[in-house]
């Protein structure tokens, strides 16, 4: 990336709710992917051109970010899309990207079972996060699991890919309920005292956004003890977290590719930058740092082809690697998805995550989980 800057801008889009029941989490992500682009432009830019970002928020509402994704491509003329938390909305971008051969960037872990040519998937795959965090659940709190969800695509894919785990290692479920993603906070009461009546070994919650903070709530006020029957999730960050207060959730259980608390210079400049930017009560957790990472990918690959056309920019980018805060990354050119890390982190009273176990290298996604049956055998 060359210091001087010539020439017209680089436009590119930025689709992340900062307002709606799915802030608490996608405005992190925008923070993200905003620290990256204004350190690249500070750097100069992408061969001296700087980056523009054209922004919407779709405040939350899935059928928006197909609005949105369609007017950014054609009134906007941007061919390249950073964004989308929930699988709704991704579905909801997916068509138009497809039609108009654009290039979704999408920086968040997902149920897996898709790939397209026209998205780069930098959060974690189910192999990356669901296998580990099955076995180190078995292994430590038992084998009989309550699946408590938001009622969306999401949820009940990530949760047949973990119910299919549990049976193939001989443990069971014991319940299962999803609720609205708007839930109120009393909606969650009746699935807690069913929880304290079916006393499960683990709680798997695939519930997102405002939701995550009534569930954790709702759980301490009943008096339930996460030292014995914690809540384990793929989804739950930093951010709910703080939302939901320290003491909250302290003790429970979350399985992703990074934590604030990731040893390393790397990580340690990032978490700096991001608090200097964004203020010191503000945690990075795994969303903020994929939707980082993939913007350097981005502009890494942007420098090498020096054109958005699609075709030329993805070609580029499969294959790209980048030093990212968790670690080495690196895109599969198969599948388009990423080499991430995997970690199991607990909560605990000062808002992070103390790391319990994690891969000694970055893991090959296996988004159709073709090898399944080696690594549930602990082969892979």
């Amino acid at each position: 990336m060359r210091a001087q800057k010539t020439g017209s801008p680089w436009r590119i889009g930025v689709l992340f709710s900062r307002t709606g029941f799915m802030s608490v989490i996608e405005e992190t992500q925008y923070y993200g992917t905003m620290l990256a682009i204004e350190e690249i432009n500070s750097a100069g830019g992408v061969n001296g051109r700087e980056l523009i970002p054209v922004i919407y928020d779709p405040g939350s509402e899935a059928l928006s970010f197909g609005h949105f994704a369609k007017r950014l491509m054609i009134e906007d003329s941007v061919s390249t899309i950073f964004g989308c938390y929930t699988s709704s909305s991704r579905k909801a971008v997916l068509p138009v990207v497809e039609r108009l051969n654009g290039l979704l960037w999408y920086p968040t872990l997902y149920e897996g079972f898709e790939a397209s040519p026209n998205v780069i998937y930098t959060g974690a795959a189910p192999n990356q996060n669901s296998l580990a965090l099955c076995r180190f659940l078995m292994k430590t709190y038992g084998n009989r699991f309550y699946f408590i969800g938001s009622d969306y695509i999401y949820p009940r894919e990530s949760n047949r890919v973990m119910r299919e785990l549990i049976k193939e290692s001989g443990g069971s479920v014991v319940g299962e309920r999803y609720l609205n993603i708007r839930a109120r906070r009393q909606d969650f009461l009746p699935v807690v005292n069913e929880i304290r009546r079916l006393q499960p070994d683990v709680i798997f919650s695939t519930v997102v956004g405002d939701g995550t903070v009534f569930l954790y709530q709702t759980y301490t006020e009943a008096g339930l003890d996460p030292r014995t029957m914690p809540i384990a999730s793929l989804t739950t960050t930093e951010a709910e977290i703080r939302a939901m207060g320290f003491d909250v959730g302290e003790g429970h259980i979350t399985a992703a590719p990074y934590f604030e608390g990731v040893p390393g210079a790397a990580n340690a400049t990032f978490v700096t930058n991001f608090k200097k930017r964004f203020g010191d009560d503000c945690s990075t957790n795994m969303c903020v740092e994929s939707s980082y990472f993939q913007f350097y990918l981005f502009a890494k690959a942007l420098e090498q082809a020096n054109t958005l056309d699609t075709d030329v920019l993805r070609s580029m980018v499969l294959g790209t690697t980048f030093s990212a805060p968790q670690g080495q990354v690196a895109v599969d050119p198969l599948s388009g998805h990423t080499d991430l890390w995997t970690r199991i982190g607990r909560a605990n009273r000062r808002g992070q995550f103390d790391i319990l176990d994690e891969s000694s290298s970055a893991v090959h996604p296996d988004p159709f989980l073709i090898g399944y049956g080696r690594a549930m055998a602990g082969t892979e």
